[in-house]
């Protein structure tokens, strides 16, 4: 069994997000011998800006929300990150975000550093008009920190295309027509092709390769905590590589076939419905029910901090598939990995995103678009060989895949630091 960490490295349920974070770059850092000037720079973000968003509502009234963007790390590249609006979206989650986003785009060695942005509001209680004005308030209040050489945002939770959109052209009105300022913006504006769906097709590439890894039958039975972007993808996908959706929750809670859900159809009722509740021929379950389901692999692919303490000894799935961001806290992991569950942390299961918006923003910069199957196939590749490389760290060192893909992507933004005469 791999090497578990000691008590020192696994902070309480109740911590903040940036602190269930850092506990696995302290371990990396310790594991790697840096040095504690390296440590000290590489454990700080570089730069935090808080900002107050006035937007004028449809009904007259003026309502401030608070927005934030993280800069945490450049070495590597210009700052990427998504941006989220959500009530939650404070400055401890966006800074453990962006953290996260550092150590992924290193891990899969593309030349980005991590950021992460967000305002603090619920979107669905916004009409389209109100949030397109909340957008240009806040890139006018931070557009002086972007840029597609310094930093880059792209979609998130509570955001999406359009969302891009308006970015762009609230940041174009500056600076001219830049479509390179964002990813994950609508085709007709310079987005790649492929974008939508790279995170949950991103994941199923990453699952294939767990199943080879693990020598797991063919077909295996996949539960998905959440249906939005990522989840969705994941349930249409997955089936094309001969698994077997069993069951699928969103906010209103989850539906359970174990016989498997007919997705095609799934998709035709939450089109028409906006819910998968109610879906015929399936059990009605929690979204907490849902994770100690039966099954071959757990994908939570919603919120964070959906597998704790408390409901850790309960699941039931060979692998835990981390499409969220951080959806499994420090001592849940250190529980299932006593219990012979696989983590595949998703410092690599959700980075096909950042992958294509990589390609996007090349694409962009060289003003030519590729195909869609370029795209995927090299989102295969790239993807593919972050799995393997996480595999042999992990088998070489005796450690985890979640410590794994931290030491990998500490250790190449530590390098990036030294060349560049940080340290």
């Amino acid at each position: 069994m791999a090497k578990q960490p000691t008590d020192m490295y696994l902070p309480p349920d109740d911590a903040g997000a940036f602190a269930q974070v850092s506990c696995y770059f302290d371990w990396a850092s310790d594991h790697l011998g840096l040095s504690d000037d390296v440590h000290d720079l590489l454990g700080t973000p570089w730069r935090e800006i808080r900002v107050s968003v006035p937007v004028r509502l449809d009904n007259g009234r003026v309502r401030t929300y608070t927005g934030y963007r993280v800069q945490y790390n450049g070495a590597r590249g210009p700052y990427k990150g998504g941006i989220r609006y959500h009530q939650a979206a404070d400055l401890d989650e966006i800074r453990a975000l962006a953290a996260l986003m550092t150590w992924k785009t290193a891990l899969v060695d593309i030349p980005f550093g991590g950021a992460k942005g967000g305002v603090q509001c619920s979107p669905k209680d916004l009409s389209e008009r109100e949030l397109n004005r909340l957008t240009r308030r806040f890139t006018q209040n931070i557009e002086h920190l972007l840029g597609p050489t310094r930093d880059i945002p792209a979609p998130d939770m509570g955001t999406n295309a359009q969302t891009m959109a308006w970015i762009m052209d609230s940041y174009g009105q500056i600076h001219g027509h830049t479509p390179a300022i964002v990813t994950g913006k609508p085709i007709e504006l310079g987005g790649s092709l492929g974008r939508d769906a790279a995170t949950g097709r991103g994941t199923v590439f990453v699952l294939d390769e767990v199943i080879s890894r693990y020598e797991m039958k063919a077909g295996a039975t996949l539960a998905i905590q959440g249906f939005g972007n990522v989840g969705s993808w994941v349930a249409r996908l997955a089936p094309l590589a001969g698994h077997t959706v069993i069951a699928v929750s969103d906010v209103s809670g989850g539906i359970y076939n174990p016989g498997g859900l007919d997705i095609r159809r799934l998709m035709g009722h939450v089109k028409e419905t906006g819910s998968v509740h109610g879906f015929s021929g399936t059990d009605e379950v929690t979204n907490e029910e849902l994770l100690e389901l039966p099954c071959d692999v757990l994908i939570p692919a919603a919120i964070e901090k959906v597998i704790h303490e408390r409901n850790a000894d309960k699941i039931q799935a060979r692998i835990v598939l981390e499409a969220a961001n951080h959806p499994v806290t420090p001592i849940a992991g250190h529980i299932l990995t006593e219990r012979g569950i696989v983590g595949v942390p998703d410092l690599l299961t959700n980075s096909g995103g950042v992958i294509v918006s990589y390609f996007e923003w090349a694409q962009n910069i060289q003003q030519f678009r590729w195909e869609e199957d370029r795209v995927n196939a090299e989102l295969k590749r790239i993807i593919t060989d972050g799995f393997r490389a996480v595999c042999e760290r992990a088998e070489a060192d005796n450690i985890t895949l979640r410590q794994a893909a931290f030491a990998i992507g500490v250790a190449r933004v530590a390098r990036a630091a030294d060349l560049r005469g940080f340290v």
